[in-house]
């Protein structure tokens, strides 16, 4: 693709899904927008994971503000982008009493707000399957969608290019990246304004910069498996473990006691950060996870004992015998230990934005109108 001699309003460093929604802040704006990305197509965290714009269990305040209205842009681009939204709604499990405390005292605040306590009972309603008989109670929540990220950021991007007139340049090195000017592989680019989109990659621009923030990376464990059955109608599925990793129920009081329990009877879930999520595909497939482990580079090795762990607490929550895998991947994200997501301000015309909590697709648009809006105002 020749190069234009009219300088961009806007140059993304990134087309995952943090790109992706600055570009679409901008083109909303009606900015002349480029995207520059190494890769030919999204590769990395934005497309493994579950696709699960999860607004219930944020951190109260911003993160949970950002991932509501996260979520309303996703409903609206999804139509106009052709994104079939796969499933609606979240069941947070409770098996144990204290559990259930922690979901009374989470329904307390604004955030549990539309959202509703479920006794064990009254779960088939929401669908068959569930070990209904062994649990303390349940939270359903309203406020989630799920889509197939695989499918959906490559049609993010087409919908950016065809209909909003933004401006790819795919297989293309950015070297340095500082409005007015972009160094690439390809050439100049022009901008007046610049967003770095880095993801996990800390090193190849403005690494000082990014130092600075004390990041780590973190690798999950993630899986495709096919159940011999699973009503269609239950929605996206959550359990004890991640009241005790998701911060709008970890900073619950009664999490304390949940979590010197499960330390407990699930130490081992709890030192390889195994929690369960598990959502259906349109193919009939669950996609399960998932686990964390950190280091500066970690290892691309999955030990067979953490997907262990994962179906274990699958087993514990549904029914039926263990689920066929169809795939194992393991994906990477930038993570910080004070901080769910960064934007670090170098001048007045560069922006390096990172999400360092694994929210980039629950939080992203939401992040990339804030952004957009200090820029341009």
């Amino acid at each position: 693709m020749p190069m234009s001699s009219r300088p961009f309003d806007l140059a993304v460093v990134g087309a995952g899904i943090c790109g992706l929604a600055h570009a679409l802040a901008a083109a909303r704006k009606g900015k002349r927008v480029v995207v520059v990305d190494r890769d030919a197509q999204a590769n990395g965290a934005s497309i493994r994971n579950f696709g699960f714009i999860t607004v219930t269990g944020q951190q109260e305040g911003e993160c949970w503000q950002r991932a509501m209205r996260s979520r309303d842009i996703w409903v609206e681009v999804a139509d106009r982008a052709g994104i079939p939204i796969l499933q609606r709604g979240l069941l947070t499990i409770a098996r144990r009493p204290a559990a259930h405390r922690v979901l009374e005292e989470f329904l307390e605040t604004e955030m549990g707000r539309e959202c509703r306590l479920v006794q064990p009972g009254n779960l088939g309603a929401y669908g068959d399957g569930l070990r209904s008989q062994s649990f303390a109670g349940a939270l359903y929540s309203p406020h989630e969608v799920r889509v197939e990220s695989r499918e959906a950021i490559p049609k993010l991007a087409t919908y950016l290019a065809e209909q909003l007139d933004v401006t790819f340049l795919r297989e293309t090195v950015v070297h340095a990246a500082a409005a007015p000017r972009l160094e690439t592989s390809r050439g100049p680019v022009e901008a007046e304004t610049v967003v770095v989109c880095p993801g996990d990659d800390f090193h190849t621009l403005h690494p000082e910069r990014i130092a600075a923030y004390g990041l780590t990376r973190c690798k999950l464990h993630m899986m495709r498996v096919r159940p011999r059955r699973f009503d269609e109608r239950l929605p996206a599925l959550m359990s004890d473990l991640g009241l005790v990793r998701y911060l709008g129920y970890a900073e619950r009081p009664a999490a304390k006691a949940l979590k010197q329990q499960l330390q407990a009877e699930q130490g081992e879930h709890l030192d390889n950060g195994v929690h369960l999520i598990v959502v259906r595909s349109a193919d009939g497939s669950l996609v399960v996870g998932d686990s964390h482990h950190y280091a500066p580079t970690p290892d691309p090795f999955a030990p067979e004992g953490v997907d262990t762990l994962i179906l274990d607490e699958y087993a514990q929550v549904l029914e039926g015998p263990a689920p066929e895998v169809t795939e194992r991947w393991i994906g990477t994200y930038a993570s910080a230990p004070d901080r769910l997501m960064l934007i670090d301000r170098p001048t007045d015309a560069l922006r390096i934005v990172l999400i360092t909590s694994g929210t980039g697709a629950s939080t992203s648009f939401a992040i990339a109108e804030e952004v957009i809006d200090e820029l341009y105002g």
